[in-house]
């Protein structure tokens, strides 16, 4: 990963900052109900006005698509990003059809109205990055979960003024860099969810840069189909077993260690309290689905953990949701976590439902890192350049 400029490289006082965060937070009622995102950027925010900087805060909310959509207005925000700020948070509404007149003084923060209320912002419109641009002296972006989209506040408007990035996205960028690009070996990844389809690039992409890769969930079923076992009425992408014969072939010729399933939990219908049966996979009933991966995997998956230094994890290894088609994934992140916790494993997790399974597992807390960002996690782990973290970049 190229060399990129921090907050520690620029000099913030009297200077009107323009810093970029998510803040596409669930809301009911008019009340934030999970503030993780705004937790995540309070430090970033506290620096830049403790440091003199006149702080103007961007970010989108929902897709308004270039309209003025009042239920998706920013303003019920300002109140959470006050009280967990713990200063005045002054909202100002703006149709964005033109430069907004912003008052703010040196240790003072305004947050604006919805970006994405200007149908320029998603499309990296020139003169609406121009217009943003105009706002300020200097551009933090610290908005990693946005980082894979190149839209006028988060890649449009580094062009035209110095660009930072701020404390959560320096330290999204050094886990990452951490967990794949100059990693300790040997490095595992653990790939779980529901289809091969949509991890086609992760798993091309992965197979070239761990040592062992262990595939869970219901997409681990299309490589069992691919290598002869039947898997019942499981869920299964049948038109992809030739795909996923390719990546196997892949993995080998990478000399990357797959680790499927060898046994798995099956019951007949998924639901709380339904009987369940751990089978061999050469053995899954016709009336069975395969809802977590069995103890026998399990085991594998420890001693996979044990002989790495580094993981890497996307995805839950069953239907963690309703018990006990969790116990794969529990047993498995209390295991990285302890290993984690003991010094001997760097654990970087993040991507879809891998952060409510780690929540759900208790073990979250227990990992190096883990991301919130969803997309632009899952776009890095395939390899592809994030236009917001490219704009940060230091250029020689």
């Amino acid at each position: 990963m190229p060399a990129f400029r921090t907050l520690d490289d620029a000099n913030l006082r009297g200077k009107r900052v323009l810093c970029r965060v998510d803040l596409n937070v669930p809301i009911s009622n008019g009340t934030v109900t999970d503030a993780t995102r705004i937790e995540r950027v309070v430090p970033t925010l506290r620096e830049i006005m403790d440091k003199g900087g006149a702080l103007i805060v961007l970010a989108h909310f929902d897709r308004p698509k270039g309209k003025v959509v009042p239920e998706m207005s920013l303003r019920p925000v300002a109140a959470a990003l006050e009280q967990h700020l713990g200063r005045p948070v002054k909202f100002i509404f703006t149709d964005w059809q033109e430069a907004p007149k912003v008052d703010v003084k040196p240790g003072e923060c305004v947050l604006m109205e919805n970006t994405r209320y200007h149908a320029g912002e998603e499309k990296n419109d020139e003169a609406f990055s121009k217009l943003l641009a105009s706002l300020g002296d200097l551009f933090v972006n610290d908005a990693f979960s946005a980082a894979h989209r190149a839209h006028s506040s988060t890649e449009g408007l580094a062009h035209f003024i110095p660009a930072y990035a701020g404390r959560a996205m320096e330290a999204e960028l050094k886990a990452l860099q951490l967990a794949l690009e100059t990693p300790k070996r040997p490095v595992i990844a653990i790939v779980g969810g529901a289809k091969v389809s949509s991890k086609l690039d992760l798993l091309g992409n992965l197979v070239k840069k761990v040592d062992a890769l262990v595939i869970g969930g219901a997409m681990a079923n299309t490589f069992l189909l691919a290598q002869g076992n039947a898997v019942g009425k499981s869920l299964a992408e049948a038109n992809l077993v030739e795909t996923a014969r390719k990546i196997l072939r892949a993995a080998e010729d990478a000399k990357c260690a797959v680790i499927l399933p060898v046994d798995g939990i099956v019951a007949k219908e998924f639901k709380p309290g339904a009987e369940w049966h751990d089978y061999g996979v050469d053995a899954i009933p016709n009336d069975g689905m395969i809802l977590d991966v069995g103890s026998m995997s399990v085991d594998l998956i420890r001693a996979a953990i044990d002989d790495a230094h580094t993981l890497v994890w996307n995805g839950p290894l069953g239907a963690f949701e309703i018990p006990p088609f969790d116990a794969a994934t529990v047993a498995a992140a209390k295991h990285a976590a302890a290993r984690t916790r003991a010094g001997k494993l760097v654990s970087v997790a993040g991507g879809g439902d891998t952060v409510s399974a780690l929540n759900h597992a208790g073990a979250a807390d227990g990992f190096t890192y883990i991301s919130t960002a969803g997309g632009a996690f899952l776009e890095w782990l395939e390899g592809k350049p994030l236009p917001g973290v490219k704009a940060l970049e230091v250029t020689t």
